[in-house]
């Protein structure tokens, strides 16, 4: 039988095939063994073991010493390959742990885009994130769907007491328009702050002495002379969007979740709509909001404490720090004159390029799709006594409308 293979082979390599004896022998013995299946290239459907000659009990030792530090705080690779260690020895296998070299390689394809030694914020995120692909929620109006949240600031400030400490910033953004709606500034924030944000987001805000001219709604494109015989508070009021909210999304916060704020949610017929726990990224426009006021207002004021310890100064309570009272002026100052009118590049931005006050009660109709919603959205506000703008805007534009005749360039009942 070999002088047979070695001659086939000859006869093979003489017609231009290059091929051994040995392999002829190969071919033989799969073919008596399989048949003509036994023949085929079998290099594609040939599987190399995920992580080489690594025992799979160590394999999954070490995702589950991965998976215990999660919620834990940031631990080194020589930690992780020590419980890895552990975990076999509690589980009472007999299995012999692999050179530290392969460990460490071991340890490398597992932890990837884990954090499994890095942040810990980012390997909480990840590891409580959702498996399925992320999907985009549509929003074509504003106060469609609004995000609340709250974060310390960093900064120092002087409380009533005369004490210095630090404050938190709780604050509520659209997300149609990103418009920043109302910020508000307490020691610590308590369920009827966040109503009395709600409250602020639905009213006008209130010019105050020492702001300029610029800033006040009748400077703004705002139909003001028509809605001031609507509301009588809109002649002394600044040029700030006032948006009624129809969902509001927040986090599992106490302050959010307490039956306080449910009930003024409930009182102004709003859906309240919790996150997951632990998925910041399901809120996340107001995530960075609240980082861009850390970036653009909080760092260029005194007492200013960076993000973490690591960027805090030496004694920034010495600084010549502002008083509560006076850094919510500011605030609310800073967000109609800076935040508000500022050039975005996200969606919704394009509004704000083209008109210098927010066009949520102007030209609304960039956002809303149909004369039926302004309807019915002014309707519901009015009947419930919700006097702002964006109801009044709304209420007119929709008797106008059935009465024929066209406003601000938007067709009529033959348009």
């Amino acid at each position: 039988m070999t002088s047979r293979e070695r001659v086939k082979a000859a006869e093979l390599t003489a017609a231009g095939h290059a091929v051994p004896a040995n392999t002829i022998a190969s071919r033989r013995r799969r073919y008596q063994a399989e048949g003509l299946v036994g023949l085929a290239d079998r290099r594609p459907v040939r599987r190399r073991a995920e992580f080489g000659s690594v025992p799979e009990a160590v394999v999954e030792a070490m995702r589950k010493a991965i998976k215990e530090g999660v919620d834990t705080s940031t631990r080194n690779g020589a930690y992780l390959i020590w419980r890895t260690g552990e975990i076999l020895r509690e589980s009472g296998g007999e299995v012999e742990l692999p050179a530290r070299r392969t460990l460490y390689r071991l340890l490398a394809k597992l932890t990837k885009r884990t954090h499994a030694t890095g942040s810990a914020v980012t390997r909480r995120s990840k590891a409580h994130g959702a498996n399925a692909p992320f999907g985009e929620l549509t929003v074509s109006a504003p106060g469609e769907v609004m995000q609340i949240d709250s974060t310390p600031l960093d900064v120092m400030v002087r409380l009533d007491n005369g004490v210095i400490g630090k404050v938190e910033l709780t604050g509520m953004i659209d997300v149609a328009t990103r418009t920043l709606s109302a910020a508000v500034l307490r020691p610590t924030t308590k369920s009827v702050d966040a109503s009395v944000l709600l409250a602020r987001t639905v009213t006008p805000e209130l010019m105050r002495p020492g702001w300029v001219d610029a800033l006040r709604m009748s400077r703004s494109v705002l139909p003001h002379r028509r809605l001031l015989t609507l509301d009588e508070r809109l002649e002394h009021a600044a040029a700030k969007p006032v948006i009624v909210p129809e969902m509001i999304v927040c986090d599992h916060g106490k302050v959010f979740i307490s039956r306080n704020f449910r009930s003024s949610c409930r009182f102004l017929e709003i859906d309240f709509q919790p996150t997951h726990k632990g998925a910041p990224f399901q809120k996340g426009h107001i995530e960075k909001m609240l980082d861009s006021v850390a970036l653009m207002f909080a760092q260029f004021l005194p007492g200013y404490t960076g993000r973490n310890t690591d960027q805090r100064g030496r004694h920034p309570e010495r600084e010549n720090v502002w008083s509560l009272p006076e850094l919510q002026d500011l605030l609310d100052e800073w967000v109609i004159a800076k935040f508000t009118d500022r050039r975005s590049s996200n969606t919704g931005s394009e509004l704000r390029r083209s008109i210098d006050y927010m066009s949520v009660t102007v030209r609304d109709a960039f956002l809303c799709t149909s004369f039926e919603w302004c309807r019915s959205r002014a309707r519901r506000w009015w009947d419930h006594g919700c006097r702002s703008p964006m109801a009044s805007s709304l209420l007119i534009r929709w008797q106008t409308w059935l009465a024929g005749h066209p406003v601000d360039g938007l067709p009529g009942r033959g348009g």
